[in-house]
C-alpha cells in the first residue's frame, strides 16, 4: 500500500468535467463510462492542492510573473528527469500545446504550406494544420501488430516529392504509446535538417515513461536537432492539471527562439496566470514521488486490462504502451465496420472511448482507451465489454 490512495472515487459529475458532461452531446447518451478524453479521475499531488488553497485564501488576485522559482523547476526537472541542459531564455510559457502548435504554425508558415503528420497521431495535429489553411502530407507509422515504428524511408522519399516546411512530431508517441529512441531521433533529426523541415516536438507525456524506457527529448539528441525544433511540455498529464495549463516551449536555436517568442509577445500569448505558475512550480519541485506512486498504479491498470483481454476478449488486444495512461486497443479481429464498433462501445457495453479514426484513418478498427482511473472502474468497464460481446 502507497502513500496516495488511487484507489479512491471522485465524484467528478457537476463539476463542469469535460470528460463526464458533455457525453450526451458527443455520445448521444449519459449513462457511459467515461475512458476517453486524456485527463485521470485522480487526485493531483497533495503539495499543489494546499499550494493552490493557501493561495486562492489569499483573496487577492492581481497580475502575476514568472519567477526565478518557477524558471528553477522546469530547468531542474528538464536535467533530473531526462539529463537536458535548458536555459532560462530557452523557455516561454505557451497556454496550451496544442494553441502553440498553432502559433509556430502561423509564425513559420503561410497558407498553403505543406505540414507532415505520422499518423495514427494525436487527432489536434490534423486539425489545426488544416484549420489555418495549410496542407496535411501524411507519412504513416508502421505497424507490426505490437508496435509502431516511424517509415523513414517513406519520409526521406516524401521530402524529396514534397516541398514541406514543419513536421508535427509526438514525443512519446499518442496513442501508441511508443518511447522513440535516440537512434530514431537522430535519423529524423537528419532528414528534416538536411530538407529544412522545422520540427514541432509535443513532450507532453514525457514523465509517464514505464518499465526502463527512457523518454528522450528530441532537441537533446544532436546540434541539428537542437537548431531545427521547437519543443512543448507541460506538467498537465503528469499531475493532473490539465484544466490550469501550465504548458511551456522550449527553443534552443536562437533566430527561431527570437522570431517565435516575439510572435507570441506581441500577440500577448506568452503570460500565465497565478495558478499555472504555481501549479507547475509545486509540481515539478515537490509532486516526484506521488508521480512515482502513480507510474506503478497506472502499469498495473495496464497489466489488468491486458491480462483481462487475454481472458476473456481475446478478439481484443491492448498494444502495451512504454509512456502514457492511453491505451490503444486493436479491435480488428471483431471483423466490425468502425461504424458496428464505435455501436459495440456505445450502445452496447455503455462505454465512452476514442474512436480510432480520429487518429487517422490507420485507426480503423482501434479504439483509444484512458486507463487513469481506480482500477475498480476498469473492471466494470470491461465486465461491461464483456458482456456486450458475449
Amino acid at each position: 500500500m502507497g502513500k496516495y490512495n488511487f484507489d479512491q472515487i471522485i465524484e467528478r459529475r457537476n463539476t463542469d468535467s469535460f470528460k463526464y458532461e458533455v457525453l450526451e452531446r458527443l455520445y448521444g447518451r449519459k449513462d457511459l463510462i467515461p475512458l476517453w478524453v486524456a485527463d485521470m479521475d485522480f487526485l493531483s499531488p497533495p503539495a499543489v492542492i494546499q499550494a493552490l488553497v493557501e493561495r486562492s485564501q489569499y483573496g487577492v488576485y492581481g497580475y502575476t510573473f514568472a519567477s526565478d522559482q518557477y524558471y528553477d523547476s522546469i530547468i531542474n526537472w528538464q536535467k533530473k528527469r531526462h539529463q537536458w541542459d535548458v536555459k532560462r531564455e530557452e523557455l516561454c510559457f505557451i497556454p496550451g500545446i496544442v494553441k502553440g502548435i498553432a502559433f509556430a504554425i502561423n509564425a513559420f508558415s503561410k497558407e498553403g504550406d505543406k505540414i507532415i503528420i505520422q499518423p495514427p497521431v494525436y487527432h489536434p495535429f490534423r486539425i489545426v494544420t488544416q484549420s489555418h489553411k495549410r496542407r496535411l502530407v501524411t507519412n504513416p507509422l508502421r505497424f507490426d501488430g505490437k508496435q509502431y515504428t516511424m517509415d523513414m524511408e517513406g519520409l526521406d522519399r516524401l521530402t524529396d516529392r514534397e516541398d514541406c516546411r514543419i513536421l508535427i512530431f509526438s514525443n512519446p508517441h499518442n496513442p501508441g504509446g511508443r518511447v522513440w529512441n535516440k537512434e530514431e531521433l537522430i535519423q529524423l533529426a537528419e532528414i528534416c535538417y538536411e530538407k529544412n523541415i522545422l520540427v514541432i516536438s509535443d513532450e507532453i507525456h514525457s514523465d509517464l515513461v514505464f518499465n526502463g524506457y527512457k523518454h528522450i527529448p528530441f532537441a537533446s539528441v544532436s546540434e541539428k536537432a537542437a537548431q531545427n525544433s521547437i519543443t512543448f511540455n507541460a506538467p498537465s498529464k503528469t499531475f493532473n492539471i490539465a484544466g490550469i495549463v501550465s504548458s511551456y516551449s522550449i527553443v534552443k536555436n536562437e533566430e527561431l527562439r527570437k522570431e517565435f517568442y516575439n510572435f507570441l509577445k506581441i500577440n500577448d500569448l506568452d503570460g500565465g496566470t497565478i495558478f499555472a505558475y504555481l501549479a507547475l512550480q509545486e509540481a515539478y519541485e515537490k509532486g516526484e514521488d506521488w508521480l512515482e506512486e502513480l507510474k506503478e498504479y497506472l502499469w498495473g491498470n495496464i497489466q489488468f486490462v491486458n491480462d483481462y483481454l487475454q481472458k476473456n476478449i481475446p478478439k481484443i488486444k491492448a498494444i502495451i504502451p512504454e509512456a502514457s495512461f492511453l491505451l490503444w486497443l486493436d479491435c480488428k479481429e471483431l471483423n466490425l465496420s468502425q461504424k458496428e464498433l464505435n455501436s459495440l462501445f456505445v450502445d452496447k457495453a455503455r462505454l465512452a472511448l476514442n474512436d480510432g479514426v480520429m487518429f487517422g484513418t490507420e485507426g480503423i478498427g482501434f479504439m483509444r482507451m484512458n486507463i487513469g482511473c481506480p482500477r475498480s472502474i476498469l473492471e466494470k468497464a470491461l465486465t461491461q465489454l464483456k458482456e456486450a460481446i458475449v
